[in-house]
């Protein structure tokens, strides 16, 4: 029998198990172009009077795997770039006029930012720094007078005053998120990451993960910044995560927050995190009866709360996920390629979290790297999240999804030589459609369920395992049936334990390939998955 895989990982086929739920809401997006406007992806914003004001990211696609071409300079964003996206717009200036220090950071890409008033906060970054002729996690925080240096930009004046910058071992970080919640800013998760990029296994740098949420707090009187640093969350097991959506929440106490959702990777496995965060003012809480399938790398988010029905909806736009759906089936890729996806997970008033994906996609593998700008008029609370009863009209424009990676295939990640994805300059109008009789959101049901079945390798050759969880003990039985219905093998399975249980299965009596289907039962649930066998 030939064997095909060589890996751990593989591409696993699930019954998709949906139910219609009547819609909140619904999205509709509207592409525009800029003409001039270039694309970006992994860059920092800041807005005021409807312009932003654009610093970092990268020029260029995906990072290429060979070692000497990877966050070349020649893809650092060296410009500050102001758009207007009502008068369709732009303004750009280099910032060779900076320090080399602010050159540095500001240029570089997966910086942490939040705006506070009228500055715009950015940390860390991972960039080229001169001074060891290789790339490394910058650690600085610059504060940005948005308004001034918009302003300067577009009347082409000087701006090398509106730029402060202290420096600070605990604002070493990249791929994280800079959020607040009332007057405390949280600097989540992200890793250090120095030295130069090499997939190939090489030691051209050090990689350490933050494992931590870093609190501090900020005065700011126009000419001196200080932070006063909090004591340090971490946790090694749930905080390892990077490149991953934070997005401001109201939670059911109607309290502020913020949800790390997914990201990238799990401390034992090159795979993102199923499971979210919650942060609150005093503390946080994982939460693993919750499995996040559809958007797992940092992507636009818009984050909505209904006041009535105190519910939280988030919805996700693209970017990278270890799911889609193809076809009305569920498809798990473990090499998690590029999405189209569009899904929301919302949480209810008793804090359930459940996912659903919406009857509009991206209309192409994009949105990886992107940011959601949102109208400032539009009624919100303070930390951003919009006020969803508020708005009175049918449909309301409630902001614009900027750049990020627009891949041509999902998985280019072990070919990819440069030109297989590109930073998009593509805008989109992001409009709310309230009382809508028509788009239907499906419940992905898998994401609920506590049996959380994966079959490993898949497709196989009929020697496969199988693990699930049991969040009690009952009896369990394991089914695998042709594709047309057909039992072919039924058991009982005895000596389970509560949480995850490993099944290890030898097909025997298959002497043709095909697609099987299986399913564990319980008395309280039941989940199903397609296997492919190899010949």
């Amino acid at each position: 029998m030939k064997k095909k895989l060589t890996t751990f990982l593989g591409l696993i086929f699930l019954s998709l198990a949906v139910f219609s739920q009547s819609t909140p809401f619904n999205i509709y997006i509207d592409p525009m172009n800029i003409s001039g406007l270039g694309g970006l992806q992994a860059y920092s914003f800041g807005q005021h009077n409807g312009k932003w004001l654009v610093v970092g990211g990268r020029l260029d696609g995906l990072h290429r795997r060979q070692p000497f071409a990877a966050f070349d300079v020649a893809g650092n964003n060296n410009q500050i770039i102001v758009i207007d996206p009502v008068t369709k717009q732009k303004w750009t200036a280099p910032i060779t006029s900076l320090s080399v220090a602010l050159q540095e950071q500001l240029s570089s890409t997966n910086m942490e930012f939040h705006q506070q008033g009228n500055y715009l906060y950015v940390i860390g970054g991972y960039g080229y720094n001169a001074k060891t002729a290789a790339r490394k996690t910058f650690n600085n925080l610059t504060a940005i007078d948005v308004p001034a240096v918009i302003n300067a930009v577009i009347g082409g004046t000087s701006f090398t005053s509106y730029f402060r910058q202290i420096s600070d071992d605990q604002f070493a970080v990249t791929g994280g998120h800079l959020k607040k919640i009332n007057n405390t800013f949280y600097l989540i998760c992200g890793n250090k990451f120095d030295g130069n990029y090499n997939p190939m296994g090489n030691p051209t740098y050090t990689q350490v993960y933050t494992n931590a949420i870093r609190k501090f707090n900020l005065t700011d009187d126009g000419t001196t910044i200080t932070v006063t640093h909090l004591p340090t969350i971490t946790d090694a097991a749930n905080l390892h995560r990077r490149d991953y959506n934070a997005v401001p929440q109201i939670l059911p106490n109607g309290a502020e927050g913020i949800t790390a959702f997914s990201g990238v990777f799990q401390p034992t496995i090159d795979l993102p995190f199923l499971n979210c965060v919650n942060i609150d003012s005093t503390g946080y809480a994982v939460n693993n009866t919750f499995q996040q399938f559809y958007n797992h790398y940092h992507c636009a988010v818009l984050p909505l709360y209904s006041t009535s029905k105190n519910e939280m909806h988030n919805v996700f736009f693209g970017g990278i996920a270890q799911y889609y759906e193809s076809a009305g089936v569920l498809v798990q890729d473990n090499n998690v390629p590029f999405v189209n996806t569009i899904a929301r997970v919302t949480r209810d008033a008793n804090g359930t979290m459940a996912e659903y994906k919406l009857p509009v996609d991206m209309p192409s593998l994009l949105g990886a790297g992107a940011e959601f700008m949102p109208i400032a008029n539009i009624p919100q609370f303070n930390n951003e999240v919009f006020k969803l009863d508020d708005f009175t009209a049918d449909s309301t424009l409630v902001g614009y999804i900027y750049g990020g990676i627009s891949s041509t295939a999902a998985n280019i990640f072990f070919t990819n030589t440069g030109t297989q994805s590109s930073a998009s300059s593509q805008i989109f109008k992001v409009y709310v459609i309230k009382n809508s009789t028509v788009g239907i959101h499906n419940l992905n049901k898998q994401s609920n369920g506590t049996l959380k079945v994966q079959v490993f390798p898949n497709p196989n050759d009929g020697n496969f395992v199988v693990k699930f969880n049991l969040n009690k003990i009952a009896e369990t039985k394991i089914s695998i049936f042709s594709i047309d219905g057909k039992k072919i093998e039924e058991r009982i399975l005895t000596n389970l334990v509560l949480g995850e249980n490993i099944f290890q299965r030898k097909i025997k009596n298959l002497e043709l390939g095909g697609t099987y289907i299986l399913t564990i039962e319980t008395h309280y649930e039941k989940a199903t998955q397609k296997i492919i066998i190899e010949p």
